[in-house]
């Protein structure tokens, strides 16, 4: 089972620069929509590659440029595999930011020390199909494809759902092109053991499990009197917001079923909103290692990657996103679903719609939450999507078509797997 990783670096750019790079990013996103960014897609572990100029966000005047990747395997390998396999993209990207080598100087090692010089840690990391690679998610769309052919060209009127999965069966592994789907591959499952090794060790120290409860109710009361409750007479009326800023972020969305979401907002000050933050990114990492593997994210299932990464000296908090569907039907299931979480996190953020005890309000005001949300955004130079027409709920089901067809099933079963199509 492979692993998927975030890979987050942050590089300042060279002033002098700066138009160079504005056409270096042109062009790789232009490569992108030709089907030419061939060395990255030649890597064969990338599902996400991303370029954002962060002009003005950081509290330093540079200019930064970010960039994101979602990939399989260790990140050690992939610096490697990258800075060896697209040294033409490293070298026109980097040579326009901060201490970049001479052209004599540039060799795999070096761009590959370069880079790590400006990874920055994934506060918390959310994968929709754990532990399928860029390989197997296109292995397993095309058995799909080819399943579905095999169904609708084929007369089947009058057998039943087993022999028709059994026929399916036998003509599919049969070709050597699948040759592969003889390898069974385990589906994510919900771990529940460490649930019950958390709730043992806390039974176990139960003194300290009260004490902690009681800490956890009295900080979140102090926020509330002290922080929270100062916030409302803080915030910013963000109805509003420009028209020219909008359209211009229109201009990257929905192009294909998929979209992209790149947000950086401004911590509130003080350790207090900082602790509560990292607080909440453990519990954050917890559950998507443990609970969040099948696909939802507090039960939204349009979720690829998501991640959250704190920047500049924790004074601001990154957030991305690969998802399926339209902005506003992706928010608006973040605020039907999982309205307390973003609340939670994000109300250590400036600006964000007043809460109330940490959990409540913020999210919840609509208007001025998806305001808030449009005004934090910022749009990414270069977006490249490994599989733009599949969805996450795609990718999970045709895992699932997979283990079904090397299994013998029963005739619920086999219509099970016949109602995938």
């Amino acid at each position: 089972m492979s692993t998927q990783r975030a890979l987050t670096l942050v590089t300042p750019v060279l002033p002098e620069c700066m138009t160079q790079l504005a056409s270096v990013l042109k062009e790789l996103q232009c490569s992108i929509n030709n089907g030419t960014f061939t060395e990255v897609e030649r890597l064969g572990t990338i599902h996400y590659f991303r370029l954002v100029l962060l002009e003005g966000k950081l509290s330093t005047a540079q200019t930064n440029l970010m960039l994101s990747l979602d990939y399989d395997g260790e990140e050690d390998q992939q610096l490697t595999n990258f800075a060896a396999d697209c040294p033409a993209i490293v070298d026109m990207i980097y040579e326009c930011c901060a201490d970049y080598m001479a052209p004599t100087e540039r060799t795999p090692v070096s761009r590959k020390n370069y880079l790590k010089k400006w990874i920055n840690n994934v506060a918390a990391f959310y994968v929709g199909a754990p532990g399928r690679s860029l390989k197997q998610v296109k292995q397993e769309s095309a058995l799909r494809d080819h399943i579905w052919n095999l169904i609708r060209t084929n007369d089947w009127d009058g057998k039943t759902a087993k022999v028709v999965h059994g026929a399916i069966r036998q003509q599919v592994m049969g070709l050597p092109e699948f040759e592969w789907t003889r390898e069974r591959v385990p589906v994510q499952k919900v771990k529940w053991w460490n649930f019950v090794l958390v709730a043992v060790v806390a039974l176990l120290l139960l003194p300290l499990t009260l004490l902690f409860v009681v800490v956890a109710v009295i900080w979140i009361v102090v926020l509330q009197i002290f922080h929270e409750r100062k916030d409302k007479s803080l915030g910013l009326n963000l109805s509003q917001v420009d028209g020219d800023f909008i359209r211009n972020l229109e201009q990257d969305e929905d192009y294909f079923n998929q979209n992209q979401f790149s947000q950086i907002i401004p911590m509130k000050p003080g350790k207090m909103r900082l602790i509560t933050l990292k607080a909440l990114m453990i519990y954050a990492r917890f559950r998507c290692h443990n609970e969040f593997v099948k696909g939802e994210l507090m039960g939204i299932p349009t979720i690829h990657f998501a991640r959250w990464v704190l920047l500049d000296d924790n004074k601001t908090v990154l957030f991305l996103s690969n998802f399926d569907g339209s902005w506003q039907q992706y928010l608006g299931d973040f605020i039907d679903k999982s309205g307390w979480g973003l609340t939670a996190i994000f109300s250590n953020t400036v600006n964000f719609p007043p809460s109330r005890y940490l959990f409540w309000g913020g999210a919840y005001d609509e208007e001025h939450f998806l305001a808030w949300a449009r005004y934090y955004l910022i749009r990414s130079q270069v977006w490249y999507c490994a599989c733009p027409k599949l969805s996450i709920k795609n990718i999970n089901t045709n895992t699932l078509i997979r283990t079904e067809l090397i299994r013998d099933l029963n005739e619920t079963q086999a219509q099970t797997f016949l109602n995938r199509f």
